[in-house]
């Protein structure tokens, strides 16, 4: 039984950590006979060194289902990973690369979907909440006899990655602070993108007679942290990690902007997604982990928290302060 994987938005963090680790661990990369990488940016690094790796670089031009569908066809893969794209558009592109991949009739779809879009307000949090709509795109192919699409489906409900924090770092170097507009009631449980991306590969490369692994196939996966945080709680484990004093800041919605808009070059919409998660927070709708689906699908125990830190000492470790000399 052929495996022939599809990854879209493999210029992003999260498409390019899936195909990474496929392509790079025996494990994986044996278990498959193709992959292929979806991109807007057929030029980025990311496509380059995964090119370099051995995958196979298709341009994705959004806006005709026709014409997706056919490049879809010609890639001939049986399975896709759709990744929601750091884009205004988002919403839009995946829902013409679900249509047209049922238009394709793949038969095997993961969508990379995001914890706490079910608690989303579509007034407050409609970036989050978009989530839902795309959710239901993927599923109702279920009871739609003229497409292979519905028969195996999986979809991964991500945590608020770990890796957001790194946003922050310049405060966390210059001045031993982690500032987030996150509260000091409520908490909320960051997990790591190699751990999404683990169980992401896992369900790609699994097989069964219908598709996916039937022990994957049809589930809704949540995968968080292992641990529930507060904002002194998380500057806490980054101390103890580092082993220098971090402490946590909670800072103004409209500081909160000001840092996303001058310390990264992520895209407005996933600015917005970001604040839009940290509401969810403030709001106690976070207030839970999910780490039963990482255990079954991988064996394994998610990332801790100060594992997470360590993994990233040199870009977040405050700087030693000069010690005054005393006769």
């Amino acid at each position: 039984m052929t495996r022939n994987v599809c990854i879209s938005a493999i210029d992003g963090h999260t498409g390019f950590a899936i195909a990474e680790l496929i392509l790079k661990h025996r494990d994986f990369s044996r278990k498959i006979d193709l992959l292929v990488g979806l991109t807007m940016k057929p030029d980025s690094e990311q496509a380059k060194e995964l090119k370099e790796m051995g995958a196979t670089i298709v341009s994705h031009v959004p806006g005709r289902i026709r014409v997706m569908t056919k490049t879809l066809k010609e890639t001939g893969c049986d399975t896709i990973c759709i990744v929601p794209p750091a884009h205004k558009n988002k919403f839009d592109i995946c829902e013409e690369l679900v249509a047209a991949a049922k238009k394709a009739n793949i038969p095997n779809v993961l969508l990379i979907s995001s914890a706490g879009c079910d608690y989303a307000d579509p007034r407050r949090q409609p970036r989050l909440r978009e989530f839902i709509d795309l959710e239901a795109l993927v599923l109702e192919a279920k009871g739609d006899a003229s497409t292979a699409t519905g028969t195996s489906p999986c979809i991964i409900r991500a945590g608020f990655y770990a890796e957001n924090l790194l946003l922050y770092a310049p405060q966390a170097k210059e001045e031993g602070v982690l500032p987030l507009p996150i509260g000091s009631n409520h908490k909320f449980a960051p997990t790591a993108l190699g751990d999404v991306a683990q169980v992401a590969a896992h369900v790609l490369i699994g097989k069964g007679k219908h598709g996916l692994d039937d022990r994957h196939r049809g589930q809704m996966m949540v995968v968080t942290g292992p641990m529930l945080c507060a904002g002194k709680e998380l500057a806490s484990a980054a101390s103890k990690a580092l082993q220098a004093e971090l402490t946590f800041e909670d800072i103004s919605v409209a500081e909160a902007k000001k840092v996303l808009k001058t310390q990264s070059d992520i895209d407005e919409s996933e600015q917005q997604y970001l604040l839009e998660y940290y509401s969810l927070v403030r709001e106690g709708k976070t207030n839970y982990i999910s780490t039963t689906a990482f255990h079954d699908v991988t064996g394994h125990h998610p990332t801790e928290p100060d594992e997470f830190f360590k993994m990233y000492e040199a870009e977040v470790r405050p700087a030693k302060k000069a010690k005054k000399e005393h006769k």
